[in-house]
């Protein structure tokens, strides 16, 4: 693929998340590459949809959106945060027969790696148990969600999202022909240092392991320094 083939930044949202969250990133994107973030049902203009509890066919969703989006040939990054890490995963292993799309690098971030099963559960407590718990786990809770009305309207949005998560199972645990960067935060009481380096495992290529000052969800605090890392990864993977 021509090195003039543009290169695109593919954010997948983590739970409860949607497109709007990454909008700031493009302010650090480097010459030549865009910030692209993927939509799901249930969020932000696609409110009225009901969310994906299951991550395959939330999947096939993101790669005819995606492909819809490249309109071509392009070169991908892919980036996923927590539940957006394993839609990444599985966008990786789809796009790898899809020839006009070359993948450059898989960034997984707050997640344990496809094949472990996620043992700090929230799914089927009731609200106030689900959000108290949710908000144990990942270290953060948004400030919209004291607000009863919207409580209201991004609840379901959130609680598929977790389900999602926690009943995940790889389609597939054959390892990329991708790199992979795993990042996680410091103090992350979802994902440890060993699981985070599994992903180690379903890669055949370079294997890179980040950990980042806060919590489970350091990523809304570290946005820049996340970009500079993944323009650093790029940069080497395109001149390499």
């Amino acid at each position: 693929m021509s090195d003039t083939t543009p290169i695109h930044l593919v954010c997948l949202p983590f739970g409860g998340s949607g497109a709007s969250f990454f909008h700031p990133w493009a302010q650090w994107a480097g010459e030549g590459r865009t910030v692209l973030p993927l939509r799901l049902p249930g969020r932000e203009r696609l409110i009225d949809e009901e969310p994906f509890r299951d991550v395959r066919p939330a999947t096939d969703r993101l790669l005819a959106d995606l492909l819809d989006e490249l309109g071509g040939p392009a070169r991908v990054v892919l980036f996923g945060h927590s539940v957006g890490a394993v839609l990444a995963y599985e966008l990786a292993h789809r796009l790898a027969s899809v020839p006009e799309v070359e993948v450059l690098r898989l960034f997984a971030s707050g997640s344990p790696e496809p094949g472990t099963q996620r043992t700090l559960r929230a799914t089927g407590l009731p609200d106030d148990a689900f959000l108290e718990r949710v908000g144990e786990i990942s270290g953060y809770r948004h400030e919209a969600l004291a607000v009863p009305d919207i409580r209201e309207l991004l609840l379901p949005t959130l609680r598929a999202d977790v389900e999602m998560h926690e009943e995940y199972r790889p389609s597939t645990l054959e390892p990329l022909d991708v790199p992979i960067t795993a990042l996680r935060g410091t103090d992350d009481r979802l994902v440890s240092t060993e699981q985070l380096a599994a992903w180690a495992q379903v890669t055949r290529r370079e294997f890179t392991l980040v950990e980042l000052p806060g919590a489970h969800m350091y990523l809304v605090d570290s946005g820049e320094r996340v970009m500079r890392l993944i323009e650093t990864a790029t940069l080497s993977e395109t001149t390499a």
